[in-house]
């Protein structure tokens, strides 16, 4: 048996996971697709061919990954999902501050230089993405254990 607090700790965690991948894929929105596209080439990872696609539509990914993290379809599935985008874009913050590039992170929007501070946000939001994974699963699995 569960306690019942476990189901607002997972809706808590559900709804700040969401609000990170709305926040970060509007952010992007409300700029030239051109400026998020110049800090992807700062990360020197894509061919330039794959700026512009990318830059077009990773913040459309973003936006609906948070709009199905929010509504809690699935929830195994996509927090599973974002949890692994966050570890991808934290794989490459941290070549990025390693190799020692000037970056603008682009995380949230231009205007954020890559620093230690971004690592340690991107790691917390992982946590925290990792969290409700966990908890989604285990919640699933108490719920047809039943």
């Amino acid at each position: 048996m569960k306690p019942a607090y476990w189901k607002w700790l997972l809706l808590a965690g559900r709804l700040g996971l969401a609000l990170i991948f709305l926040a970060a894929g509007i952010a992007k929105l409300r700029e030239p697709w051109a400026q998020f596209a110049v800090s992807l080439y700062g990360f020197k990872l894509l061919p330039d061919d794959m700026l512009e696609p990318i830059a077009k539509t990773l913040p459309w990914a973003e936006v609906a990954l948070g709009v199905a993290i929010l509504s809690g379809i699935w929830l195994r599935w996509f927090s599973l999902l974002a949890s692994l985008i966050i570890t991808l874009f934290l794989a490459v913050l941290i070549r990025s501050l390693a190799m020692g590039l000037q970056v603008d992170c682009g995380c949230f929007g231009s205007g954020e230089a890559l620093g230690p501070m971004t690592i340690v946000r991107d790691s917390s939001m992982l946590v925290l993405g990792t969290a409700v994974t966990f908890g989604a699963f285990r919640m699933h699995k108490t719920d047809t254990v039943k």
